[in-house]
């Protein structure tokens, strides 16, 4: 008997690669938190700079934090006063987490850097088509056509060999809640060589809330 998993799971260290990466030992527990809670904070404050994703590296005494977004220039800022901002941020985030028990095994003191990448190919990221699907139908537009309009610009992109997108919940705010979806190209979610990008968003409207589903397809990735 089958079972629906993530289309990421099987397949890191084949095409795809962690989120956090570093010297966790012992204090897996406390590091896990605190990636949980820095993501959820850069999340909240960069939300309308076209977050892709969120990479955490940890060495001794060192944390970097690498993000991934469409529009680094809203988070950069004038003179870069916008990263400082972040990273004083995500310093007294850091220093509430380890008041709370002094106790836990961490340095006491970390350098923090926070690294600005620029995703180019936006239409090739499975969490920005989501998140632009979201904003269309938080808008009221209907979701086929908001459907049909991602997919048509989704294919245009050299790297793409096939998309689906689905959503569910009460889709154009009818009483009962169903799935539709959307499907072009090539998806061979069961061939683990295959590069799937995939993201889940949600779109927060006045009937409900719509779940979003995105994977494109790139090809295979042969070692």
């Amino acid at each position: 008997m089958t079972h629906k998993v993530h289309p990421k799971a099987m397949r890191i260290r084949e095409t795809a690669d962690w989120f956090s990466r570093g010297f966790y030992k012992k204090s897996f527990p406390e590091y896990l938190r605190e990636d949980v809670e820095i993501r959820k904070f850069l999340e909240k404050k960069l939300g309308s700079a076209g977050i892709e994703k969120i990479e955490i590296e940890r060495f001794a005494e060192r944390l970097n934090v690498i993000v991934f977004c469409s529009r680094p220039g809203l988070i950069i800022g004038r003179g870069g006063e916008g990263v400082e901002l972040l990273k004083k941020g995500v310093a007294k985030l850091l220093s509430r987490l380890k008041s709370f028990d002094p106790s836990r095994h961490l340095p006491a003191k970390e350098e923090i850097r926070i690294e600005i990448r620029e995703i180019k190919d936006v239409w090739a990221s499975a969490a920005l088509v989501g998140q632009m699907v979201a904003q269309k139908i938080e808008k009221r537009m209907p979701f086929r056509r908001a459907l049909k309009e991602a997919i048509e610009k989704v294919m245009t992109q050299k790297t793409v060999m096939g998309v689906r997108i689905q959503v569910s919940g009460r889709l154009n705010g009818v009483e009962i809640a169903r799935r539709e979806w959307l499907q072009k190209g090539k998806l061979p979610r069961q061939n683990l060589r295959a590069m799937i990008d995939y993201a889940g968003v949600t779109a927060y409207c006045t009937y409900g809330v719509i779940g979003i589903k995105v994977w494109i397809y790139k090809g295979e990735k042969f070692d």
